[in-house]
C-alpha cells in the first residue's frame, strides 16, 4: 500500500471532522476551536482568523486551493494570525456569531466565513470568498492596523460586538392578542408578490429549495378561511413549485435526491452538493403534497429520494450522514452530468427516448458540452409522441435509468462527509416517520425505529442531555452538548413516530426533552429560547434563533413542538409558553412570509379549528390508516388498543368496540366508529 509522504501538517489532524481534516495537510497552521487556542492567541496577543466552513462547500474548496495550500499566503497567515477553522455543522453556535458580524458589516454572509476578531474572540473584520491577491492585501491591512492603531481596533470590536447583541434583542410583545387569521391572508398578499409564476419558487436566482415555505402554503390553501378561487391560486404556486423542482437539473434525475440550490432561475444548474437537511425536509414536504393531491410524481419523488439516502448516506447500524461534496475528481458536477457521445454510446436505439425525456438538447446543455439531465415534457406528452402507453414508457425510463446508475457508480464518487448530527438525523427521521404514514410502507417504518435505536442508544445520555455530534469514540476533551437544534427536530420526530405508531415510550420521552429544554435554554423574560444550553461554554453572545431559513428556527419547531406537546398531555403551561412566543414575532410575520413560514404554520394552528383526534379500541391501527388517506395537517392522533393514562386515551376503552373520540377547544363530538364520518364532520 502506497503511503503518502505530506509536506506539512497542522494540529486539525486530531480532529474528527472531515471538513477540519480537509485542512490537515495545508501549510497554515490551523488551529480547532477551543480554550487552548483561545488561550493560545491571548499569551501571544496575536489577532484571530476564523475561518468557517463545511466540507461539501464548493467555495470553500476554492479558497483553500487559491491560498490555504499557497506557502506565500500561509506565511503571513501564521506570521500575524492564530488562525482557527470551524467546521459550521459541528459548531452552528460558533458559526452564527461570526455570520452576524460578518452580514451586519457586509449586508450578506455565506461560506466560506473569514472573520479576523480580537485574541478575545469580539470581531473587528470579515467578508466570505476572497481571491488569492486581495485575501494578502487584507491580510497585511488587518495586521497592520492591529500593531499600528490597537485602539481603534478595540473601538470597532467593541461597537460590532453590541451589534451583535443588540441584534439578538427580542421584542417582548406583553399585550393581549387573538390570533387572526387575517394575519396570514396579510402574509400571503405580501408574499406572492415575490412568487415566480412561471418557474415556481421565489422570483430570484440562486434558487434554494426552502421546504419549510411550502410546507406552511400547502397547509393554508387547504384552511377553510379561503375562498374556492384563492385555494386554487396557493395550491398551483405549490404544485408548480414542486413539479419544476422535481423536473430540474437540481434533482438527481439517475440516482435521486436534492442538490443544496440551483445557481439559475430554472432549477436547472444546481450546486451539487447534497445536504442531508434539505432531502428530510422535501421527502416530508413531497409526502404531504402526495396525501393533499394524489399527485404520483410526489410518490416518486419520495421512494427515489429515500433510495438514494440509504444507497449513499445511511451506515449499516442505522444512522444518516451530513452531506456528498459538490465537487469530484476537483471537478464541480462532474460525477452527475454527461456528455452526448457518452450516452448515446451507452443508450444506442434507446437514446432518442431518453434525449427527448432528460433534454439532451439545448435546454439541457450547461458547460464542456456537458448535460445535465432534467425533464421538461410530462410522461404524458413524451408517450403520446412516441406512440406508446404511459407505462411502457415508465418502465423504459426505468431500465435506462439502471443502467445509467450502475455506470455513474464505477466514476470517482464525490467525497462523503460521514459525520452523524442529532439535529440533521432528527430531521431524516421524521421523513421516514413522514413517507410511512403517507404510503403505508412498512420498509420505511422500519428504517425510522432503526435510526431511532440508534439515537437513543448513542446521542441521548443520562438525565435527557442529547449530544449534537454522535462520535463512535468519546469526544476527548471536545464540547459536544446538544444544542437547541438538537432538542427541537428530536422532539418533532419523537411526536411524530408516536402519532405513527402509538407507542407511547415516544410520546414520553419527547415531553421530557422537552422540560430539559425548559430548563437548560429558556429566557425566563422573553419566553424564546437560547441556541445554546445554560451548561455550554459561552460565547462572546449567546444567540437565539428566530427566522425560519433552509432549515427552520430552533425557536419554530420548539414553539410548535409545545403546541402538540400542551394538546397532548392538557398541560396549559406548554400551550401558554408556545402563544407568547408566537405573539413575540407576530408582527414580523406578515412583512416575511418566507422567513416565518414555521411561525406562520403554528399561527394556523391557533387560529383555525385544530382537532384532537384520540382512537381506542382493537382496530386502532386500522382507524389510523384510514385516516392517513387524507391531508389533516390540523389534527393530532393518539391511539391505544388497551387502556391508557395519556389525558386524550383515558377511561375511554369499550370493551369490544373502537371509538374514535374528535375534540376542540375542549368541545367534543359524539364518539364514532366511521374514519369517513370524522373526516366529513372536522371538514
Amino acid at each position: 500500500m502506497e503511503i503518502t509522504e505530506f509536506k506539512y501538517t497542522n494540529s486539525l489532524i486530531k480532529e474528527s471532522s472531515p471538513y477540519l481534516l480537509q485542512h490537515a495537510h495545508n501549510p497554515v497552521n490551523w488551529f480547532a476551536w477551543n480554550d487552548e487556542t483561545l488561550a493560545k492567541a491571548k499569551q501571544e496577543n496575536k489577532p484571530i482568523l476564523i475561518s468557517i466552513g463545511y466540507s461539501a462547500c464548493h467555495w470553500c474548496h476554492v479558497m483553500e486551493h487559491e491560498s490555504f495550500e499557497d506557502e506565500q499566503v500561509a506565511q503571513l497567515m501564521n506570521d500575524h494570525f492564530i488562525c482557527i477553522k470551524v467546521d459550521r455543522e459541528e459548531r452552528p453556535d460558533i458559526d452564527q456569531v461570526y455570520m452576524t458580524a460578518v452580514q451586519l458589516m457586509n449586508g450578506q454572509g455565506g461560506w466560506p466565513l473569514n472573520c479576523f476578531a480580537l485574541p478575545d474572540g469580539r470581531p473587528v473584520f470579515g467578508g466570505t470568498y476572497f481571491p488569492k491577491q486581495k485575501w494578502m492585501d487584507v491580510l497585511l491591512n488587518i495586521s497592520d492596523l492591529y500593531t499600528e492603531q490597537p485602539q481603534r481596533f478595540l473601538d470597532y470590536a467593541e461597537q460590532l460586538t453590541e451589534g451583535i447583541k443588540l441584534a439578538e434583542l427580542v421584542k417582548i410583545n406583553d399585550a393581549s392578542i387573538e390570533f387572526n387569521i387575517d394575519t396570514l391572508h396579510q402574509t400571503y398578499a405580501n408574499w406572492k408578490i415575490r412568487f415566480d409564476t412561471i418557474e415556481g419558487g421565489p422570483n430570484i436566482s440562486p434558487k434554494f429549495p426552502l421546504p419549510n415555505n411550502y410546507q406552511f402554503l400547502l397547509h393554508y390553501a387547504f384552511s377553510k378561511s379561503l375562498s374556492n378561487e384563492k385555494q386554487v391560486e396557493v395550491l398551483k404556486q405549490v404544485e408548480l413549485t414542486l413539479q419544476k423542482m422535481a423536473y430540474g437539473g437540481i434533482y438527481d434525475q439517475i440516482g435521486g435526491g436534492f442538490a443544496r440550490y440551483s445557481t439559475d432561475p430554472y432549477w436547472k444548474a444546481p450546486h451539487f452538493e447534497k445536504m442531508l437537511y434539505d432531502n428530510a425536509q422535501l421527502v416530508t414536504l413531497y409526502s404531504f403534497a402526495f396525501q393533499a393531491t394524489k399527485n404520483p410524481l410526489y410518490k416518486q419523488i419520495v421512494f427515489e429520494t429515500l433510495a438514494f439516502i440509504e444507497r449513499e448516506m445511511m451506515s449499516v447500524d442505522g444512522a444518516f450522514y451530513s452531506a456528498l461534496d459538490a465537487d469530484s475528481e476537483g471537478e464541480e458536477g462532474k460525477f452527475y452530468v454527461w456528455t452526448k457521445e457518452e450516452l448515446q454510446s451507452i443508450l444506442k436505439e434507446k437514446f432518442d427516448l431518453f434525449a427527448d425525456y432528460f433534454n439532451i438538447n439545448e435546454r439541457g446543455l450547461w458547460e464542456h458540452g456537458n448535460y445535465i439531465l432534467l425533464r421538461h415534457e410530462s410522461d404524458e406528452t413524451i408517450a403520446a409522441k412516441y406512440s406508446i402507453s404511459i407505462l411502457e414508457l415508465q418502465k423504459n425510463i426505468s431500465e435506462i435509468k439502471y443502467e445509467l446508475l450502475k455506470i455513474r457508480n464505477k466514476r470517482i464518487r464525490p467525497g462523503l462527509d460521514n459525520k452523524v448530527l442529532t439535529s440533521w438525523n432528527a430531521l431524516m427521521l421524521k421523513a421516514y416517520v413522514d413517507a410511512y404514514t403517507v404510503f403505508d410502507e412498512q420498509h420505511f417504518l422500519d428504517v425510522a425505529l432503526k435510526n431511532i435505536n440508534y439515537l437513543f442508544e448513542n446521542a441521548i445520555h443520562d438525565q435527557n442531555k442529547i449530544s449534537h455530534l454522535v462520535l463512535s469514540a468519546p469526544a476527548n476533551g471536545k464540547e459536544n452538548i446538544g444544542f437547541l437544534e438538537d432538542y427541537c427536530f428530536f422532539i418533532e420526530a419523537l411526536i411524530a413516530l408516536y402519532e405513527a405508531t402509538f407507542n407511547e415510550t415516544y410520546l414520553l420521552k419527547a415531553d421530557d426533552l422537552m422540560n430539559y429544554c425548559i430548563q437548560h435554554f429558556m429566557d425566563k423574560n422573553s419566553g424564546m429560547f437560547y441556541f445554546t444550553s445554560d451548561q455550554s461554554i459561552a460565547l462572546i453572545v449567546r444567540k437565539m434563533e428566530l427566522t425560519d431559513n433552509v432549515i427552520p428556527a430552533s425557536n419554530s419547531s420548539i414553539a410548535k413542538s409545545l403546541f402538540r406537546l400542551g394538546l397532548h398531555f392538557e398541560n396549559e403551561k406548554h400551550r401558554d409558553m408556545s402563544k407568547k412566543m408566537l405573539t413575540n414575532v407576530l408582527n414580523e410575520i406578515p412583512n416575511y412570509g418566507a422567513g416565518y413560514s414555521n411561525w406562520a404554520m403554528l399561527l394556523l394552528n391557533f387560529s383555525h379549528p385544530f382537532y384532537e383526534l384520540a382512537i381506542v379500541g382493537k382496530s386502532v391501527d386500522e382507524k389510523r390508516k384510514a385516516f392517513n388517506k387524507h391531508y389533516l395537517p390540523n389534527v393530532i392522533f393518539a391511539g391505544s388498543a388497551n387502556e391508557s393514562s395519556l389525558p386524550l386515551l383515558k377511561n375511554r376503552t369499550v370493551e369490544g368496540q373502537t371509538f374514535i373520540y374528535v375534540c376542540t377547544d375542549k368541545t367534543c363530538l359524539q364518539p364514532a366508529t366511521e374514519v369517513e364520518h370524522v373526516v366529513q364532520k372536522m371538514n
